[in-house]
């Protein structure tokens, strides 16, 4: 299974740290966030990995280069404008071939074990959720029985981490230019075709400074 590391993002609410660095570059604990998940995603087995980018991503590129010093072999997605989550995906199937891959935000901090994600069950996506952090008590899905729903078949709502498995036939129909994914996934659920997981492990959207102040934290903790 290849990965996918979305990283095209501006990081808006990280400035002033990414007006002169991409937020993948941004640093916590003094590593930038993207190698954490190339080092996780190596030590779960991923060997290829896609990274798309767009603002500042020349600067990415030229500091993982082709992955070889990390044990993996990057390829980019070149975005000249932003395509948006589900844009950036679609334009990077070439380079993810015809099987499932795992996509990450780029802008998370996890413990999340990348090697419980392999199976797909004939799903056209598979969706990691975890709690809902402060700055999204609604949460965004419901989990019953393994399966993702929309509607009341649980107690409460959990958020989606940022990381899945997708099968490229959920783009079928598809056109080049900036979309969403969301749409994308509501249409699956809606016809039972999306599995999903709790994850309960340490998970932190590194949206905005006083998250990545938690990160560090975290890190410094030992955690």
């Amino acid at each position: 299974m290849k990965a996918m590391i979305l990283a095209a993002g501006r990081g808006e609410r990280l400035r002033p740290l990414t007006l002169h660095t991409p937020k993948p570059l941004v640093r916590a604990g003094g590593v930038p966030l993207i190698e954490y998940h190339i080092h996780a995603l190596k030590k779960s087995g991923f060997t290829d990995v896609v990274i798309n980018h767009a603002w500042l991503g020349q600067q990415i590129e030229d500091h993982l280069q082709d992955g070889s010093a990390f044990g993996v072999r990057i390829s980019y997605s070149r975005e000249g404008e932003p395509l948006e989550t589900g844009g950036g995906i679609f334009q990077a199937l070439p380079l993810l071939g015809d099987a499932p891959f795992l996509i990450v935000n780029g802008d998370i901090w996890t413990d999340c074990d990348y090697r419980q994600l392999n199976k797909m069950d004939g799903a056209l996506a598979h969706l990691v959720l975890v709690d809902n952090p402060l700055h999204n008590p609604e949460g965004d899905f419901y989990l019953k029985d393994g399966h993702i729903v929309e509607q009341g078949a649980c107690e409460q709502r959990l958020t989606y981490s940022g990381i899945a498995v997708l099968h490229p036939t959920l783009f079928n129909g598809c056109e080049p230019g900036a979309f969403k994914l969301a749409p994308l996934l509501r249409a699956a659920i809606s016809a039972g075709r999306v599995s999903g997981q709790h994850y309960k492990g340490r998970w932190v959207d590194v949206g905005t400074h006083e998250r990545l102040a938690e990160v560090e934290r975290l890190i410094q903790a030992g955690e």
